[in-house]
């Protein structure tokens, strides 16, 4: 029966076990040096005032609206666990209060992409461009 887990199933023992002999193994050349990079140096961008700024400015917005959204999630999953009677409360017609919290799921992923984008035109990107103006600068 093939091996259907490892359909490229090596062909000698050797192979199987990881054993394989080293080949070519007089007259090796040594490695060549790696080719210097001719890119910005990112260790230098990462550590700088402008970069961590930008991070902390990152930060500052998406760690408490990611945990905004988590409690409101998680809020929402627990109220549909353990609050069946508040939950298929009639609101209008046949529409309850866990369709409307369903349906206020997707309205605030909507909202925090929506204040996402504005919070990054406003204050992201212009600190991006800076960086990126000072970093072609000190290229040249």
């Amino acid at each position: 029966m093939p091996d259907v887990a490892r359909p490229f199933a090596a062909s000698n023992a050797l192979e199987d076990t990881g054993q394989m002999p080293a080949l070519f193994v007089r007259g090796r050349r040594p490695a060549p040096a790696p080719p210097r990079s001719t890119g910005p140096d990112f260790d230098r961008i990462q550590h700088g005032k402008e970069f961590v700024a930008l991070r902390k400015s990152f930060r500052r917005f998406v760690f408490p609206m990611s945990l905004l959204f988590f409690t409101w999630y998680m809020t929402y999953v627990l109220l549909a666990a353990y609050a069946h009677e508040f939950m298929s409360r009639k609101v209008f017609g046949e529409v309850n209060v866990g369709i409307l919290l369903g349906l206020g799921q997707f309205a605030s992923t909507v909202l925090i992409t929506i204040a996402y984008l504005r919070f990054a035109n406003k204050r992201l990107d212009p600190k991006v461009e800076r960086l990126r103006a000072s970093v072609e600068a000190g290229e040249r």
